[in-house]
């Protein structure tokens, strides 16, 4: 996968650019995930006035582990700055339920169009690419319009078709050759591999989306264009994992799992603080 182009850059959250909404505008559930209960637009204890989070160097210990796993794909800076135009919901509380609720919708376009963003550099010319071009686009120009407008759509059927369309991607570039051996057959879209030991297994080329992976032994395992779009890597051990050619790898599964040095990742994501 290529570099950061300058759109992707605008897909990447930009704190200083929101207004906390993400801080403000979902639900925290006591759990190991988060220290406290939190209602959807009640804002954070740790929100402080200038939108920042007070204890953001120390999330983790401080029990908010959820926080540093959460990615809003730029949409927060996006509703803030683009769709109400600097305004933020302390200076027009009157706007605020609305404003959470466009949140809650421009999160998920702007998922898409990572998803899309990705599958850009997977594409050559062609019918496909054509395809791909006109529905980045639609989604783009989705992400401008106003709240109302936002609210209204058809999220659901929206996602439907974009789903159509990565899917004959994914299809596509895992189509290619492939390490020795074949793939167990337990490893196949949605599957359940909560805690599976897949350590050293080549899963080149493997569709994974949707699949449970939620604390596998990932180790050293090749997930060179195995398609990982909704699959949980919640404390999957990427440890010397190579998933630098990985399909549809979003920053917050990455968050959400273990690694270190060894793991090769995307240049699109960043190594996480908290891996060792």
């Amino acid at each position: 996968m290529g570099g950061l182009s300058g759109q992707r850059l605008e897909l990447r959250a930009d704190c200083t650019n929101c207004s906390g909404l993400c801080c403000v505008a979902l639900t925290f559930t006591k759990s190991a995930d988060f220290a406290i209960d939190k209602d959807a637009g009640k804002p954070c204890p740790n929100l402080q006035t200038d939108f920042l989070c007070g204890i953001h160097t120390r999330l983790r210990p401080a029990g908010f582990k959820g926080c540093t796993v959460f990615d809003c794909f730029g949409a927060g800076q996006q509703v803030a700055q683009v769709t109400y135009r600097g305004r933020d919901w302390r200076q027009h509380p009157e706007t605020a339920g609305q404003m959470f609720a466009v949140f809650t919708v421009m999160r998920q376009l702007h998922e898409l169009l990572w998803y899309l963003e990705q599958a850009l550099d997977l594409v050559p010319a062609g019918t496909l690419r054509t395809e791909l071009d006109l529905a980045r686009l639609a989604t783009e120009t989705l992400t401008r319009a106003t709240p109302i407008a936002i609210l209204e759509l058809d999220l659901v059927a929206h996602r439907a078709d974009i789903d159509v369309l990565l899917t004959r991607i994914s299809e596509s570039v895992r189509s290619g050759p492939r390490g020795a051996g074949k793939l167990p057959k337990k490893v196949q879209p949605g599957a359940d591999l909560i805690g599976a030991n897949l350590r050293g297994v080549d899963l080149s080329g493997a569709n994974l989306r949707g699949a449970y992976l939620i604390a596998a032994d990932l180790r050293d395992t090749d997930l060179s264009r195995t398609d990982l779009i909704g699959a949980d890597l919640r404390d999957a051990d990427l440890r010397g994992a190579n998933l630098t050619i990985s399909l549809f790898l979003t920053q917050s599964q990455v968050n959400s799992a273990k690694g270190n040095r060894a793991t090769r990742l995307p240049l699109t994501i960043d190594r996480p603080a908290h891996w060792a």
